[in-house]
């Protein structure tokens, strides 16, 4: 049994933060019932990456909406919204993404929910939080993530922003959202209140940053400054970054210098062995180090630096990821099953609980396949 068994959750929201808390809900056991448009149904489902699509849906809908129930209802409708009504004074938990007063325009804001179902926790995911001037703006991964630094953060100094290549503050922010559920779902459980629980792009943003802003509103205001040589974290002394070997590369963490020195063979380090010097002297470190490490493959240093415990990895692509015994022993991989029988290997709930993985073999379902049992 998982542990959310007998929890109903109505998800509400599109594309990919609100569904990827909804998603995670379900992967823990919870009955997770989708309210889509009847004309298109979640946007998502016409959100196409890679060029991959299953049947008239994107191969992203299906691995973001795993394990779901859909139903069809159009929520200008009166009757439609008060079908809904009647799902939701049987459900747990709410989620939507939409901008600030839409919920409350349709006529499902907190409030009339929360006077319909006193122990309903409403989740709501929203781009800038619901005060200020930017509420209107659309709240989407690589917009937030320009609007608050984080591209500033990645590539070398003097090169333009480089921004996550992938939705992160989706991912987080989802996440977030869970964490926030699940805490007012323990404390309905003693108190039998439920709540209002809010997240937002920025201030997931914020919060996946925390560590580098943190040093900035504490120092002199202003940006930290990237270093010039395989940076990889703007705040912290050499080695840290990503170094070209002979054939691939080679990434270091925190690492003495003066043991760089030795176990590399590199004698032009040891003016820099001074760990006072790692940081305000680390892209003349990394240039030594860039030098150095070119001219030999990547397993001549692994077998230096991995025997004498050096934080070090060889940066790996899929193809080769995926064929490690590393991957393999992570059993992170699962097959789910589209409504036309197509066959999709996706990721599976990163969680293990009591030792077993969580994994489900529901792709996401047709467009209002489920209207008739919930309505």
């Amino acid at each position: 049994m998982k542990p959310l068994e007998g929890l109903r959750v109505l998800d509400f929201a599109q594309f990919l933060a609100g569904p990827m808390a909804a998603l995670r809900l379900a992967d823990l056991g919870a009955e997770v019932i989708k309210i889509e448009r009847p004309d298109g149904g979640d946007l998502c489902r016409s959100l196409v990456i890679a060029d991959q699509k299953v049947g008239d849906d994107s191969l992203l809908f299906h691995t973001i909406n795993r394990n779901k129930k859909s139903v069809a209802a159009d929520l200008k409708n009166v009757d439609d919204l008060d079908r809904v009504k009647a799902l939701i004074a049987s459900s747990d938990v709410i989620i939507h993404n939409f901008r600030p007063g839409v919920m409350e325009r349709i006529g499902l804001g907190y409030e009339t929910v929360c006077a319909l179902n006193p122990r309903i926790v409403y989740g709501a995911v929203t781009g800038y939080g619901t005060k200020g001037p930017w509420v209107r703006k659309p709240g989407q991964d690589l917009l937030v993530q320009a609007m608050t630094g984080m591209p500033w953060l990645s590539g070398n100094d003097g090169e333009p922003p480089v921004p996550a290549g992938f939705a992160a503050l989706d991912i987080a922010c989802g996440n977030h959202l869970v964490q926030g559920l699940m805490a007012a779902l323990l404390r309905r459980a003693t108190t039998g209140r439920g709540g209002l629980v809010e997240v937002d792009l920025m201030s997931s943003s914020l919060d996946m940053q925390f560590e580098l802003l943190t040093a900035f509103l504490n120092g002199d205001g202003t940006m930290p400054t990237r270093s010039a040589v395989s940076n990889a974290n703007a705040t912290v002394a050499a080695p840290y970054g990503i170094f070209a070997c002979k054939d691939g590369y080679l990434a270091l963490a925190m690492t003495p210098i003066s043991a760089l020195r030795d176990l590399l063979e590199c004698p032009a380090l040891a003016p820099l062995c001074d760990p006072a010097d790692a940081f305000p002297r680390r892209d003349e470190i990394k240039a030594i180090l860039r030098d150095h490490l070119i001219q030999r493959p990547v397993r001549t240093w692994l077998d230096r630096l991995e025997p004498a415990d050096i934080w070090c990895a060889e940066v790996l692509d899929w193809p080769t990821f995926t064929n490690t015994e590393g991957f393999r022993a992570l059993d992170a991989v699962q097959d789910i099953t589209a409504p036309d029988g197509t066959r999709i290997r996706t990721t599976r709930c990163p969680i293990r609980l009591d030792g077993e993985t969580l994994t489900s073999p529901r792709g996401g379902p047709a467009l209002g396949a489920d209207t008739a049992a919930y309505l």
